[in-house]
């Protein structure tokens, strides 16, 4: 998988896990607590993060991205 690719898919789930943090708030002001909206979006916020972090595991695990190490000393 290209590099360019990874990084876009990675910015993609993110950009998705800030919509739906994005709508839970809008959700939370406009409804004021009469509907179930603001779960449903906060929900599948929380269940594309750890999608995600999975996703980065996986993927560490099967050698398809390597840790660089920031701040280590050599």
């Amino acid at each position: 998988m290209n590099d360019s690719l990874k990084t876009l898919l990675v910015i993609a789930f993110l950009i998705v896990i800030l919509w739906n943090l994005g709508a839970g708030l809008y959700y939370m002001l406009v409804d004021k607590g009469e509907s179930r909206r603001t779960v449903k979006a906060l929900t599948r916020r929380v269940a594309l993060s750890v999608a995600l972090i999975l996703l980065v595991v996986l993927a560490s695990y099967m050698g398809w991205i390597e840790f660089h190490g920031v701040g280590r000393n050599p």
